[in-house]
């Protein structure tokens, strides 16, 4: 009798791999829900920008892009927080990596803060006069500002390419899993990034104080979420129509453990009700003007934790 052992090695016994993805938590979604947001930001003060709608959408174009740098700090905040060896962080600044997501990433989030830093010195003056004389005294800073204003169209120019990329970046970097299937799908880049624009709109809806502006941006926020409802639409239907694991993991948001999650909190309360509410309010009705943007940020927010959380719990592996 051949009495040789056999050994086996198995991803299986790593507690984190399986029978679910642990590796990543609430860090993620909140960098890539900050990353969104200020990646909407920008486009919209640079569409502001090229446009020259200084006087139609004064917050727009004057005031809202001082938040990018901001909130996109507190997202990689986030993403550092999530880094298992943050002295290493650095190494991703030594390479590009043409195949890797994250490389390209790493180098987008890096021109993402220039390109916002000027946009916001160019339109510091007008929009946050108080704010200038605090850091007017600053070496070199009059000289950035007078650059910035000078090169304001320009700079707006080079800001759509790279706060597009940006947004659609948060979400390549989870489709191109492929060894998860519910982030499998080609859809999810443009998902993101048509969800990052709104939540950049909601942010003028609720601090803007000009009736004109809150009215257009209500009209063009309006349009964004229909389209979202409609990639996500076109996702589940395409999920539906793939292969047998894909079909496997869209069950989550289809009576599975995700489904409350990204039915109700998402789709009905981040998508639908806003949408209604701005229907209503476009229509000439009361409508509390705050409340349809804060529902529309809740919903980016919780969108993200869903397909975070989905696509660590699907899996290729029969179960």
């Amino acid at each position: 009798m051949d009495t040789r052992e056999i050994i086996i090695t198995s991803n299986k016994h790593n507690h984190l791999i399986e029978p679910q993805l642990h590796i990543w938590g609430w860090e993620v979604p909140v960098y890539l829900f900050f990353g969104g947001l200020a990646a909407g930001i920008i486009l919209v003060t640079a569409m502001a920008i090229i446009y020259d709608k200084k006087k139609e959408l004064p917050y727009s174009y004057n005031k809202l892009v001082i938040f990018a740098p901001t909130l996109l700090s507190v997202g990689m905040l986030a993403l550092f927080m999530d880094l298992e060896y943050k002295l290493h962080v650095f190494r991703f600044y030594t390479t590009f990596q043409i195949t890797s997501p994250m490389s390209w990433g790493s180098w987008i989030l890096m021109i993402f803060y220039p390109a916002s830093i000027l946009l916001t010195l160019g339109t510091i003056k007008e929009g946050w006069p108080k704010v200038y004389q605090l850091i007017k005294e600053i070496s070199y800073v009059n000289l950035l500002v007078t650059f910035s204003e000078k090169n304001l169209l320009k700079v707006a120019y080079i800001a759509i390419p790279i706060g597009s990329a940006l947004g659609v970046y948060t979400g390549i970097l989870l489709s191109a899993y492929v060894a998860r299937p519910f982030w499998n799908s080609s859809l999810i880049g443009p998902i993101f990034l048509v969800s990052g624009i709104s939540t950049g709109l909601a942010l003028v809806l609720l601090l803007t104080k000009d009736k004109y502006e809150h009215h257009f941006i209500s009209k063009i926020d309006f349009g964004l979420i229909i389209l979202e409802v409609c990639l996500v639409g076109l996702f589940i239907i395409s999920m539906l129509s793939s292969s047998e694991k894909s079909l496997e993991s869209i069950q989550l948001i289809l009576g599975g453990e995700l489904t409350t999650q990204f039915w109700v909190f998402f789709i009905g309360v981040g998508l639908l009700t806003p949408l209604i509410l701005e229907f209503i309010e476009l229509k000439g009705k009361y409508v509390p003007k705050k409340l349809p943007a804060l529902l529309v940020l809740f919903g980016g927010l919780m969108f993200r934790f869903v397909m975070v959380s989905g696509g660590q719990i699907s899996t290729w592996v029969s179960k």
